[in-house]
């Protein structure tokens, strides 16, 4: 058996590999992702230059502020999916309004690419629900005392989830009547 732990020596990229797939995995990372990728084609195209050959394609029209502040939008949205990811309905619904204005606003939401990668984006996030946390189970043999309940009639509280069940402690009497720090 060696001294050293397994992960002592682990490379520095494993680390931060492992690092950013927990980070994905707590937020929208792929809707956050095609909302920026759908933001940037519709903020772009009504600004680009095509040359052919000699001659060049100017893609500009008097829309193009709305194209810019649209891109601009979506790409905020997709980086509050990622980094504020409570929000992550309002998010999918605004992406989803701005990348339905982007038809007529901005080139045909960026040539079809930016709307679908736009509408795709927003459809995640408003269905992206945060996993459940895994209850840590006690190993066999090592079960503690059940709660004790209280009297009839006392400590009862009615809600959705669970009808007519009983407090395992008084509210008001919790912590004795002190702080914590004391």
């Amino acid at each position: 058996m060696s001294p050293e732990s397994t992960g002592q020596n682990e490379h520095y990229l494993t680390v931060y590999r492992r690092g950013f797939r927990t980070w994905r995995g707590n937020r929208p990372f792929w809707a956050g992702l095609f909302t920026i990728l759908g933001g940037v084609p519709i903020a772009y195209f009504p600004y680009a230059n095509m040359h052919l050959g000699n001659m060049t394609i100017a893609m500009s029209t008097t829309a193009g502020a709305g194209s810019l502040i649209i891109g601009v939008l979506l790409v905020t949205l997709g980086l509050t999916m990622w980094f504020h990811s409570i929000v992550r309905v309002f998010a999918g619904v605004a992406a989803i309004l701005l990348a339905l204005i982007s038809i007529p606003v901005a080139n045909i939401g960026g040539f079809i690419i930016g709307f679908l990668f736009s509408l795709l984006g927003g459809a995640l996030s408003i269905a992206w629900v945060p996993g459940e946390a895994k209850a840590a189970t006690a190993p066999e043999g090592a079960q503690g005392e059940a709660p004790q309940m209280p009297a009839q009639g006392q400590g009862f509280h009615d809600t959705a989830e669970a009808p007519r069940k009983p407090l395992l402690f008084d509210v008001a009497d919790a912590d004795g009547g002190s702080h914590r720090a004391g």
